[in-house]
């Protein structure tokens, strides 16, 4: 019943019905375009430049703009785009996903809605699976851009900044989806704007979308580096805070478990490690440490707030005494602790910027997409992209024989058909593409091809510019072919002399992959625009998919039949089997991709508060006000601490609070009891507030306004990037272990989305309490620069599988004394690390 209600309701044939007389209506303009010289072909692009800066949308100029492109793409390129590739153009432009057989002309058919986007002048990126690709399409499409007057960058791996911010300031841009999200990535950790290279996202087309938005949604894009911090610096730090004394070093909270050090304590810093000036900027670093260590040993209990487990920290929960496992303190804590346990100390992060290709696509103010293969992924499509998947009509019908699948008992009784159908293929010079589902099985089958003398090429997506040589090779008279079905994804198999007499390419596929998708990938090879060809797929009851979904039963009824491996079943029961396994399989792994989604949310939306915030210091001429409003909520968040509402004035610990702001904020004597007794805690707030802000012009008096407001930014730059960089990691640590909470019949998402708000208003705080504090205490130089917090590299996730695994920071064994230090200070390496190492 609902097969029927789909067929005479189904909403492809509305659209294509749609798009179809919008493709009409293009063809109209046909005849006068072609009447057109070069040069008033190419004046139209200004033309149209213009009637959209006066007010027209896109939608106003699209049948035009085509036709233009069309007749443009006959002039240069040679080939006149179908009506079908109008219709596939139109569902790109508007923002939806064109599936387009494999030989249909998917890059041409791109040609028109990039044209035509490309005139609002904010950009256009065309995304592919891989470099080869990018540059094939950006030099043979780029001719035609070029002709009708736009222009065209290439992004490659490896370019300077200076010729990536060229790239991105063309009208059309070509590169991969890594390199896109790299780029988005660094962007968010330059120090200077001008070194920005992306302009806002505004309109992607992404070719073989299923491969990016699918296939590659699970695997995080990171950005990796050396953080500048050493263990050892934890050991020495904690050996210091051991000789300290209570009052007289250091003053200790109960109520805040604030740990601050006195001038006396300071004054001990400073002698220790041979510093003149603890809250000179490049001591930023020691001082962190310092003040970890003082909070491990004199704040953080043992057996109350952590417990030591087979040589491990874990977390007490303070209010359910749960141990919380996979959790880590983060801004360093956590290493303090093993310093002060004597424990080995875990390498700190070093993944300084982390971002899914689901969250970096869905940015774009538009996208869309074009692939042979996306309607068994439409649901995913719609739910997290809201792309819907218009399927295309094939200029030609599609002649091709598919048939049924040939099931063997044994591995090896399938393997000897596979190689035996080949050998006779090839015989008679039908060229044949075997298509395997792992790297080991092309391997197999190369050798029992090489053992029967069959010559043939085998195919890995390792060198993607030999692989496209292959695959255009591979439609030749007697050519045999096996590749990974993924394999040449986005290039031709063009057919040979004499080979449509054969029979066309015959596919052989020597397993079932658990995606439909991937299975219809590989058929697609051949049959392309008409041509005939043969697809046959191999199976056995010992195949993982197979064996995953019940095969037993199969294989018991094969041998009560007495049949053996020469023997195979065909039949359209058992295929219709595997597809429902294959329909499970690819709903199993909707829910994962979509819950790993629901998780890198919370994250996303962190992230975009902090980008944003690191963008305006960037943009900001003036930091002045964010500065004092850092430093006003730091003040009130230590009188609302020590003043509680439900305490007696007289019970309020006034003190704290001379303590907290002559240590972090003002000189020793600043402020003293009398200016605070008998007053409201508003009230010791402006009082404090205007010593902060004489001090603060003080310092102002001291450098030129410009000198100041770099210094502001110096200061906030830091703090943000450290404190981010630390809040990755703990949502990482934290990520990783809340499974676990299941077991508490409690939900894990519900609490890394509480516990990751928690900590991302945790670190809030610490970056306004830490730049609040240099802002106030650090000595200003006049060479005054902006600093990484860390030396980044992208990590590349195809080579790097999945899970990217965090190596430690190794310091370079070849250093010398003299030699600047690896952490990037500037001073000798004796004269700093080289006193800690």
């Amino acid at each position: 019943m609902l097969g029927i209600l789909n067929k005479v309701f189904d909403p492809n044939k509305r659209d294509i019905k749609r798009l179809a007389k919008k493709a009409d209506q293009i063809e109209l303009f046909a005849a006068e375009m072609e009447k057109l010289t070069d040069d008033q072909l190419r004046e139209k692009t200004a033309q149209f430049q213009e009637r959209y800066q006066q007010g027209e949308t896109l939608d106003d100029l699209l049948f035009e703009a085509f036709a233009v492109v069309r007749e443009g793409s006959r002039r240069v390129l040679g080939l006149y785009p179908y009506h079908v590739q109008l219709m596939g153009g139109i569902a790109l432009h508007e923002g939806n996903i064109s599936e387009m057989k494999t030989g249909e002309g998917k890059t041409l058919t791109a040609t028109m809605p990039v044209y035509l986007n490309a005139l609002s002048g904010k950009g256009v990126h065309v995304v592919t699976v891989n470099e080869y690709l990018a540059s094939r399409d950006a030099a043979d499409m780029g001719r035609l851009y070029e002709f009708l007057g736009l222009t065209v960058g290439l992004n490659l791996n490896g370019m300077s900044k200076e010729e990536k911010q060229e790239a991105y300031a063309a009208d059309i841009t070509y590169g991969t989806n890594n390199e896109y999200g790299f780029d988005y990535l660094r962007d968010n950790m330059v120090l200077y704007k001008e070194q920005m290279v992306q302009r806002p996202l505004n309109y992607a087309i992404i070719d073989e979308v299923d491969s990016i938005l699918i296939d590659e949604a699970r695997t995080p894009l990171i950005i990796s580096g050396s953080a500048q911090k050493s263990t050892a610096l934890y050991i020495q730090a904690n050996g210091f805070v051991r000789t300290l004394k209570k009052e007289e070093d250091y003053t200790y909270d109960e109520k805040t478990k604030g740990v601050m050090l006195t001038e006396e304590g300071i004054t001990k810093a400073e002698r220790s490690f041979g510093i003149d000036n603890l809250f000179d900027y490049s001591h930023i670093t020691l001082n962190h440490h310092i003040n970890q260590a003082l909070r491990a040993n004199v704040s953080m209990h043992l057996d109350v707030d952590y417990v030591v487990q087979e040589g491990e920290i874990i977390i007490v929960d303070q209010f359910t005494g749960r141990m919380m496992k996979g959790r880590r303190y983060s801004e360093g804590l956590h290493q303090a602790i093993e310093a002060k346990e004597g424990l080995e100390i875990q390498n700190e992060s070093m993944t300084l910027a982390t971002i899914t290709f689901q969250n970096y696509f869905r940015m774009y103010e538009k996208l869309s997409g074009m692939t042979g293969t996306a309607k068994t992924e439409e649901e995913e499509f719609r739910n997290i992209y809201n792309m819907y998947v218009i399927v295309i009509p094939t200029n030609q019908p599609i002649v091709r024989d598919d048939r049924a699948d040939l099931i063997y008992s044994s591995m090896d009784g399938k393997f000897r058909a596979v190689v035996e159908d080949i050998a006779e293929r090839h015989q008679k010079g039908q060229p044949v593409l075997v298509g395997t589902v792992a790297i080991e099985t092309s391997e197999l089958i190369s050798n029992l091809l090489t053992k029967k003398g069959v010559r043939h090429n085998v195919l890995n997506a390792k060198n993607h510019g030999r692989e496209a040589e292959i695959i255009v090779e591979a439609g030749q008279r007697g050519a045999v072919t096996i590749a990974t079905n993924m394999a040449g994804r986005g290039t031709d198999i063009k057919l040979g002399e004499g080979v449509v007499e054969l029979g066309g390419l015959a596919v052989v596929g020597t397993e079932r992959h658990e995606s439909r998708r991937i299975d219809n990938q590989l058929r697609g090879r051949s049959g392309r625009q008409g041509d005939p060809g043969i697809t046959q797929f191999y199976l056995s009851m010992e195949d993982e998919l197979m064996r995953r979904f019940g095969s037993d039963n199969m294989k018991s009824m094969m041998e009560r039949l007495g049949m053996d491996d020469s023997q195979p079943i065909q039949s359209k029961m058992v295929s219709k089997a595997v597809e429902s396994a294959q329909k499970r399989v690819e709903g199993n792994n909707f829910d994962a991709r979509k819950q790993l989604l629901q998780y890198d949310d919370v994250l996303r939306q962190q992230r975009e508060i902090i980008y944003k915030q690191r963008n305006d210091v960037l943009e900001s001429d003036n930091l002045r006000d964010i500065v004092q409003n850092m430093i006003v909520a730091s003040i009130s968040r230590n009188i609302d601490a020590h003043t509680p509402a439900n305490e007696e004035p007289e019970d309020w610990n006034l003190q704290g609070i001379i303590d907290y702001t002559n240590a972090n904020l003002l000189r020793e004597g600043d402020v003293v009891l009398d200016q605070l007794k008998d007053k409201e805690p508003e009230e010791m707030k402006d009082v404090i507030f205007a010593k902060v802000l004489e001090r603060y012009a003080e310092k102002e008096q001291l450098l030129s306004e410009e000198q100041m407001r770099e210094f502001e930014k110096v200061i906030l730059l830091r703090s943000v990037d450290s404190k981010w960089m630390d809040h990755i990691d703990a949502m990482d640590q934290l990520r990783q272990g809340i499974h676990l909470r299941a077991y508490g019949q409690i939900d894990p998402l519900r609490e890394y989305q509480q516990e990751g708000f928690t900590m991302f208003e945790a670190m809030i705080t610490s970056i306004e309490e830490e730049a609040a504090m240099y802002l106030m205490k650090a000595e200003i130089r006049n060479n005054l620069e902006r600093q990484e917090v860390a030396q980044g590299h992208a990590v590349n996730p195809k080579e790097d599988g999945e899970q990217v695994k965090k190596k430690p920071v190794v310091k370079k064994k070849d250093i010398g004394r003299n030699d600047p230090c690896h952490c990037g200070s500037g001073k000798k390496y004796k004269n700093c690390h080289g006193k800690f190492e």
